[in-house]
């Protein structure tokens, strides 16, 4: 199996259980590993035979930027789904990160595998 990952990809959301947090948009930092074949790709040297991890980050950054989630639990079950679904990934690993969520931690957040590996 071969990985396609995405690493570091910060993007802002309204997430929070808190009433002051429902008003402000909060940094969220994605790390992503996705199971995809390269062979094909590596062969032809098209675009069209790889998992193109601009349009993964893209629409990562479309769907976070505007969501409004109050556990980061369900954000990335969100995300999870939407890469297996949208990209026809069978597997995903993704580590979702609140980095200003605990004043004395780097971050806090949630790592989780969807799908097979293949």
């Amino acid at each position: 199996m071969d990985i396609v990952y995405i690493r570091g990809l910060a993007l802002d959301a309204v997430i929070g259980i808190h009433d002051w947090e429902r008003e402000i948009r909060q940094p969220i930092v994605l790390d992503v590993e996705m199971a995809s074949d390269i062979g094909p790709a590596a062969a032809s040297d098209a675009i069209e035979q790889a998992l193109d991890y601009a349009a993964v980050a893209a629409r990562l950054s479309e769907t976070v930027n505007g969501s409004e989630f109050f556990l980061i639990e369900t954000l990335a079950e969100t995300v999870a789904t939407l890469i297996r679904e949208e990209f026809g990934v069978p597997w995903v690993r993704l580590r979702v990160s609140k980095p200003e969520a605990v004043a004395q931690a780097q971050d806090v957040g949630v790592l989780i595998e969807r799908g097979e590996r293949r």
